[in-house]
This record gives C-alpha cells, sequence and structure tokens, in this order.
C-alpha cells in the first residue's frame, strides 16, 4: 500500500470516528439545554412555591388529620424547613408538564410529523394525572397509613407528641410516589407512541409488574393486610389502563403503516 493511500484511509478512519462522534456531543448539548431549562423553572417554582406555601400550609392544617392534634417544634430550623418541603412540592407540580413538554422536545427529532403531533397531546395531561395522584394518596393511603401508626401507639400506651417536619415528612414521603407512579399511563402511551414498548410486551411483562406493585403498596403502606390491598389493587388496576392505552396507541400506528404503505405501493405502482 503506497504511503498517500494510507493517509488517506487514516484520514477516512478519523473522519468515521469523528462522524460518529459528533451525534453523539450534539444529543448531549441538547440533553444539557433541556436539563438547565427544567431546572430553571424548577427554580422558579420554589420561588412561587414559597411565596403559595402558607395559605397551602393553613389548608392542609384545616383538615383532618392535622386539625385533630398540635403539631411542635422541636428545632429553630423546623419553621423553615416546613416551608421548603411544602414550597419543593408546589414546585414539582409547576415543572412537571413543563418537564413533559422538555421531554418530547428531546426525542422529536427522532419521530416522524404524525407522532410528534400524538405525543404532544400527552403534556397536559402529565399535570392531571399527577393532581389525580396526590388526591388518591392524600384523602385515601395518608389517612390509612397516620391512623395505623396512632393506634400503634396508642396499644404501646405512648404519649402522641408529634413534630410538624416529622408530620410532612411522613405525608410527603406517601403522596409524592404515588403521584409519580399516576404517570404510568402517560409514559406508556408516550413509549408506545415511540416504538419502544407494545402492548404484547407489556402483557408478558404482567407478573413481573404485578411483583413490582405489589412491592410498592407494602412499602409505602402500614404492615396490614387492609391498607396493602387498598393501595395494590388501585396500582394493578393502573397497569391494566395502561396496557389498554398502549394497545390503543399500538392499532393507531398499525393502521397508520398500512395506509402509509398503500400510498407507497401506489406511488412507487404510478411510476
Amino acid at each position: 500500500m503506497k504511503a498517500g493511500d494510507k493517509v488517506r484511509e487514516n484520514s477516512d478512519k478519523g473522519l468515521l470516528r469523528e462522524d460518529g462522534l459528533m451525534p453523539l456531543l450534539e444529543h448531549l448539548g441538547e440533553f444539557r439545554k433541556r436539563l438547565i431549562y427544567i431546572l430553571i423553572v424548577l427554580t422558579l417554582g420554589l420561588v412561587l412555591g414559597l411565596v403559595a406555601a402558607q395559605p397551602l400550609y393553613n389548608y392542609l392544617m384545616s383538615l383532618e388529620p392535622a386539625n385533630t392534634m398540635t403539631l411542635h417544634t422541636f428545632s429553630l430550623w423546623d419553621g423553615i424547613g416546613m416551608y421548603m418541603k411544602i414550597a419543593l412540592v408546589i414546585a414539582l407540580v409547576i415543572t412537571l408538564p413543563f418537564t413533559a413538554y422538555q421531554l418530547w422536545a428531546f426525542v422529536k427529532p427522532a419521530l416522524r410529523p404524525i407522532e410528534q403531533r400524538s405525543t404532544l397531546k400527552y403534556v397536559p395531561f402529565a399535570l392531571i394525572m399527577f393532581l389525580a395522584g396526590l388526591a388518591f394518596a392524600y384523602f385515601v393511603v395518608f389517612p390509612l397509613a397516620f391512623n395505623f401508626t396512632r393506634t400503634v401507639a396508642a396499644h404501646l400506651n405512648l404519649e402522641e407528641t408529634y413534630g410538624i417536619i416529622q408530620y410532612f415528612t411522613f405525608m410527603f414521603s406517601i403522596l409524592i410516589p404515588i403521584s409519580l407512579l399516576f404517570e404510568l399511563p402517560l409514559v406508556i402511551m408516550f413509549l408506545t407512541a415511540i416504538r419502544i414498548v407494545n402492548p404484547l410486551r407489556l402483557r408478558k411483562m404482567r407478573r413481573l409488574a404485578y411483583f413490582i406493585m405489589a412491592i410498592i403498596g407494602v412499602t409505602i403502606t402500614p404492615p396490614d393486610f387492609i391498607s396493602d390491598i387498598l393501595v395494590i389493587i388501585p396500582l394493578v388496576l393502573l397497569y391494566e389502563f395502561s396496557v389498554f392505552l398502549s394497545g390503543i396507541v399500538f392499532r393507531k400506528q398499525r393502521e397508520a403503516d398500512a395506509k402509509w404503505e398503500e400510498e407507497e405501493d401506489s406511488a412507487a405502482a404510478q411510476t
């Protein structure tokens, strides 16, 4: 092999490496940009959350079980910590739909126009499903867990003295995971729309999904059978609802693909 040919071959290999590296760097740069946008909105949401923390705190304290007891502070930082926890939840509610939009914008170039339009519709529902999860967690799961812990304390003849930070930490450790789980149908629909999962695969994973749902239900509820069942059943139904929605999206995809193939065959026959 001549020296010039060898240099040209090495140059071509270098170009191939650069061509393979550039798309990766571009994707990482795009992901970094989207992440910065999300962090900016999260910061603004924290500011708004601090403003709205007091009204929300007053509302939560007017509801059961908070209005049935006296909360205490055990540290000078407890009041600030309470404000920050509530502000973080408010910021999460504000940031969630924006995060869903940024995720859609990140994968948009890889989607066909019809897929771009169909997946964009899911963004507003991210907030709706999160709020539905908050309502279910607060009015169903949280009272079960809270009453169970108080019952155990009563059986042990313990004097109840609850700190405000402990109360809100206990509350949000239940509310946030369940609220995020309520995003499962949208996540499944989105992944189906971009052809990562399909209902056939989800049905094959049903046993594993049920097992994971059972672990989650047992983890976030008191250790009694009734509470576990009251949480596990809605989670399982949520998964089955996700599979059903995935089937609808998948069926529409196949119909669109069949129509596109017919148009392509018709155009090829005319030429």
